[in-house]
């Protein structure tokens, strides 16, 4: 799970992240973060809708190469 000060981090700076929620990249999340708690965490999308997501997810900034899953 990612921690508070990294989210506090992107949020702050205003990092576009990626949340790579299962093996299809059909299935990302792109966003930038919004806010959080113990167990989730809310992502706006570019067209501003805000989806409410697993902290367990991979949440990573959007320029990094997206983790390969076997």
């Amino acid at each position: 799970m990612i921690s508070d000060e990294q989210l506090d981090l992107y949020r702050v700076e205003g990092i576009k992240v990626r949340v790579v929620r299962d093996a299809d990249p059909a299935n990302d999340v792109r966003g930038i973060v919004v806010a959080w708690d113990d167990s989730s965490v809310l992502i706006r999308k570019p067209n501003r809708r805000v989806v409410k997501l697993s902290r367990e997810y991979v949440i990573q900034p959007a320029d990094q190469p997206r983790p390969d899953f076997v």
